[in-house]
């Protein structure tokens, strides 16, 4: 990985940590299933930094081998865009729709990027650290 990406990974035995910047998120996914056979897409999921900005966390393994890789980005202050891993891990899509539901982080090239858990006219994304959770909200269907 140090190699090919230029950052070094960090964890212990087959578990690994790689934090990369969002310009070669799609590089390192592309690496970690093709040199690592991480054909496994364990989760997706954001952080909610608050001034220092968010953090997109995706977990891929590669079964057989017993090789974990924990995917690190974070994205700058006031940026909710990052790349789409739906290309390289089909499982991602519904994942990443997720995140933009809660984070509204938007990924770029997901084929179907729309709400997955709230209804489509729900304002603001609950798991952003800036939202008001004591806003009203009409009754659930």
């Amino acid at each position: 990985m140090e190699e090919r990406l230029g950052v070094s990974a960090t964890g212990a035995g087959n578990a690994l940590t790689i934090t990369v910047p969002v310009e070669r998120w799609l590089e390192l996914g592309a690496l970690a299933k093709g040199a690592l056979g991480c054909l496994y897409l364990s989760f997706s999921t954001a952080v909610d930094w608050k001034e220092q900005g968010l953090e997109v966390v995706a977990r891929v393994e590669n079964l057989d081998a017993n090789v974990s890789v924990t995917m690190r980005t974070k994205l700058p202050p006031g940026e909710a865009r990052c790349p789409s891993l739906a290309a390289i891990w089909r499982g991602a899509e519904w994942m990443e729709r997720e995140c933009y539901d809660m984070f509204g982080i938007r990924f770029e090239g997901h084929p179907d990027l729309r709400r997955i858990l709230l209804p489509q006219d729900w304002e603001g994304h609950p798991l952003l650290k800036s939202y008001a959770v004591d806003t009203a909200h009409p009754p659930y269907r």
